[in-house]
């Protein structure tokens, strides 16, 4: 096993507290957004055997089969299918959606037939793969997921008093539900610009007036005059509690406001946006990405396995699989077993993790952990710390802290 040394991606809705204070550390004064850990391309965590730090996918690369096993690389092929992240938002993210697997395929090979670069900024598809996520809430977590029913998004409109909002709320109110929706989000993103935003800055005005709507007024204050804030109304309203999380299929419109959180994903970068970004906004792919289908918003708690202690987070997807574990002094230390690489991250307390046989080990004091005559070192965890083991390499854990699991659902 090998400890990890992360990345911290700073986008400007990131919080400038929240990672430093998880971490111990002192805030720089700017966004840290997201720690990821993983061996995405773009951020790869890197792992030192020795010889300096390598990055991840560059490790994995050299012997696929050696560091995820062979039933993850006949299923997935030779790479990690799986990023884990932690996630600090203090504004909202872009309102978004994310291709199927067939969708993911059909619209990643017209792009490439097209020419499209994979840097430009009209692109949708960066891979032909699907693109899952799971978030599991650290602190309360604040969330937009799903679609509202349509009358209740109608009453939502209307309490507004706005002019202007009056044909969506008709539409909501007369159509099929799946129709209403389509037609509403449609309307909201291809209405004409200044008008639109004209709108968007009376129901902003209205809702800062009434307790009932400050969430949408700190969305419009984000983003002034951006149909986003009309189209957050369409959805679920989400807070998470501490250890609750939200599984977010294809099709699903979501969107982050705030909070801090653990997020594991389908290593992939396909991403269509509805709003609440400057970014590119494909309508007519989006619309046919998009599930228009009202539906309360799934709260996940975790499922404990009583014999091992652990706390499962289950989801229909093969390329990762999220647990923890709530760890006490004095306990008998959890053996974890894996056909496939896993990432374990402490987010609370202490927590050790024993490698290679039971005797012989010691334990490492911070910097490179080495390996000890008879076994590999044990490694200490700190909040935010996290580790790599590779496939079918069992790893004992103890401590007096909260220890979440990745690894691949094979």
């Amino acid at each position: 096993m090998d400890r990890l040394e992360n990345t911290v991606r700073p986008y400007a809705w990131g919080s400038t507290t929240a990672l430093p204070e998880l971490l111990g550390e002192k805030p720089t004064g700017q966004p840290q957004a997201e720690l990821w850990m993983g061996a995405h391309p773009g951020a790869p965590s890197r792992i030192d055997r020795g010889t300096g730090p390598l990055p991840l996918s560059e490790v994995i690369a050299a012997d696929p089969e050696r560091e995820l096993g062979v039933p993850t690389v006949r299923t997935f092929g030779p790479r990690l299918p799986f990023l884990l992240k932690l996630l600090a938002a203090a504004a909202p993210l872009s309102l978004q959606v994310h291709p199927d697997s067939t969708q993911a395929v059909q619209g990643y090979a017209d792009e490439e037939a097209r020419g499209i670069p994979l840097d430009a900024a009209e692109r949708n598809y960066k891979d032909d793969s699907h693109k899952p996520e799971l978030v599991c809430a650290l602190t309360p977590f604040e969330g937009l997921c799903g679609f509202r029913h349509p009358q209740e998004a109608a009453a939502l409109l209307e309490g507004l008093g706005v002019d202007g909002l009056k044909p969506y709320v008709d539409i909501l109110r007369a159509r099929p539900e799946s129709e209403a929706l389509r037609e509403v989000l449609t309307a909201l993103l291809t209405a004409d610009k200044d008008a639109m935003a004209a709108t968007v800055a009376e129901a902003a005005e209205a809702a800062s007036e009434r307790s009932e709507y400050a969430v949408y007024a700190d969305i419009a204050h984000h983003y002034p005059g951006d149909p986003g804030v009309l189209a957050a109304m369409l959805l679920n309203h989400v807070v998470l509690r501490p250890g609750e999380a939200l599984y977010l299929a294809a099709g699903v419109p979501h969107a982050y406001l705030g909070g801090l959180g653990v997020e594991i994903m389908a290593n992939s970068d396909n991403v269509l946006r509805c709003g609440l970004t400057p970014k590119h906004v494909d309508v007519p792919e989006l619309l046919r990405i998009v599930r228009f289908e009202p539906a309360e918003p799934g709260i996940l708690r975790p499922e404990a396995d009583e014999a091992t202690g652990e706390e499962i987070y289950e989801t229909p997807v093969g390329e990762f699989r999220l647990s923890r574990f709530v760890l006490v002094p004095g306990a008998a230390p959890h053996t974890l077993h894996a056909s496939a690489a896993q990432i374990l991250l402490c987010t609370e307390g202490a927590v050790v993790l024993h490698g290679g046989q039971e005797a012989g080990r010691r334990r490492t004091e911070g910097g490179a952990d080495g390996a000890a005559e008879g076994g590999a070192a044990d490694i200490d965890l700190a909040p935010g710390q996290s580790a790599y083991v590779p496939a079918g390499e069992p790893v004992r854990i103890s401590g007096d802290g909260t220890l979440f699991r990745a690894t691949v659902a094979v």
